[in-house]
């Protein structure tokens, strides 16, 4: 776990910034504390009104707000329930479990993280000293807590602050292991706030990795009719787990009319890396890969996953690329004729020989050869009989081998078709 400490005397400034992301969909509150009212039923004025009454019982402080993000591995799958009591820790433990605050979740990066905003203004109108802070008493609750509640610890990180940098790492969905809507919110917050594609089905590239799909149903059903949305958790052979959970339930309100929304919005914004994608695509097949597999693996190694869309008999129909470095989804023909599905897979078919090797052929019993020669059309040859020197009538051997080892014709000879038929001559009735 990682803390971060901002602090500065403008509540209303901490608390804007949370708000916004609401609205914005990449957030929600989790929990409040030292409020009167439920975090449900408390508004924007309740929020910096009671915060208000505390930062004004001291209008000497330089500084009377503070400002938490507690950060937390990617690969860790935290609940909403784990955040709020971590955060009660944390704040119990750098001397601000009495004060009012109030927790949220952010789903606007690659790793899970909360902000809590509070004052240190107690009600009695004296100020709880921030002065290294972060050093000393924030420090310290870091390490309690993440042996506490079993955490990866910040020190087994070669730098802690490239959780900030850190591409998407989610991990995949597993029906059954948590919360089937908290699960897919968890995929969904990152995967919507990072990734730049411009259809459903680009989308369902990506959610496909971590085991999730959004589902209109079948063409003709009400839900299709009436453009709605849903979410489904997929196992690992793709076929749909549990209950649908609708768009609309989720906060960040990931329905249909917004999807299409960022669908324009986000064509411009992948444009630039098109060419990058089409030139790496292009080194990986100039390498002459054995097969389709060796072609996935190789693009893998680039950090490009490849989802290929089949149909009935498991037919290949539809690649898509997801570049998880530059964060866009490309569908094939999107790229070029060359780079769909049908030119993928004539790059990467195995090259198999039309006829065996001369060394074979040599092997070859008569026997064998005879079931390899072609069946001869009878209509096309007529059968012609041969006369030996003892003037015994004998059948012309049609086999290969004897086709290969027939005497060669006389200058003499005339093609059947050429021979002019002689014309019988009408016999004349006498009278």
């Amino acid at each position: 776990m990682v803390a971060r400490i901002n602090t500065s005397k403008s509540i209303s400034k901490a608390l804007n910034y949370n708000e916004q992301k609401i609205k914005e969909g990449k957030a929600e509150i989790l929990a409040e504390s030292g409020f009167i009212k439920d975090v449900d039923k408390l508004n924007f004025y309740d929020k910096i009104n009671h915060f208000e009454r505390f930062t004004s019982l001291n209008d000497s402080a330089t500084t009377n707000t503070l400002h938490v993000s507690l950060n937390f591995d990617p690969s860790e799958a935290i609940a909403n329930e784990k955040m709020v009591e971590i955060a009660a820790a944390y704040m119990n433990k750098i001397g601000f479990g009495a004060q009012p605050y109030l927790i949220y979740r952010h789903y606007d990066s690659g790793h899970p993280h909360i902000h809590i905003v509070s004052t240190n203004i107690e009600k009695d109108g004296r100020r709880i000293s921030m002065h290294n802070l972060g050093r000393n008493q924030s420090e310290k609750a870091r390490k309690e807590i993440e042996i506490e509640f079993g955490l990866v610890k910040a020190e087994e990180k070669k730098n802690a602050d490239t959780l900030k940098l850190q591409p998407l790492d989610a991990r995949k969905v597993i029906y059954g292991k948590s919360a089937t809507r908290r699960a897919i919110a968890n995929v969904l917050g990152p995967v919507l706030n990072q990734y730049k594609f411009t259809s459903l089905a680009e989308l369902n590239a990506v959610l496909k990795l971590y085991n999730i799909t959004a589902d209109r149903g079948q063409e003709g059903s009400r839900i299709y009719r009436h453009n709605g949305l849903t979410y489904r958790i997929l196992d690992e052979q793709g076929n749909k787990l549990g209950i649908p959970q609708k768009a609309s339930a989720f906060f960040m309100k990931p329905t249909l009319a917004n999807l299409e929304k960022k669908f324009i919005a986000n064509g411009p914004l992948k444009t630039p890396y098109k060419k990058k994608l089409q030139t790496t695509i292009g080194w990986i097949l100039n390498q002459q890969p054995a097969g389709l597999e060796d072609f996935i693996k190789s693009l893998e190694k680039e950090n490009i996953s490849v989802v290929l869309r089949k149909g009935k008999e498991d037919i290949i129909y539809g690649i898509t690329y997801v570049d998880h470095k530059t964060k866009c989804v490309f569908n094939g023909s999107d790229l070029g004729k060359q780079y769909s599905a049908k030119g993928i897979l004539e790059k990467c078919a195995p090259q198999t020989e039309l006829k065996p090797p001369a060394s074979k052929i040599k092997k070859l019993n008569h026997g064998q050869m005879k079931e390899m020669q072609p069946e001869v059309n009878k209509g096309q040859f007529r059968r012609q009989d041969l006369k030996t020197s003892d003037g015994i009538p004998q059948e012309k051997d049609w086999t290969l081998p004897g086709i290969l080892t027939a005497p060669m014709p006389g200058e003499d000879y005339v093609p059947y078709q050429l021979k002019k038929r002689k014309r019988k001559k009408r016999k004349q009735l006498s009278i």
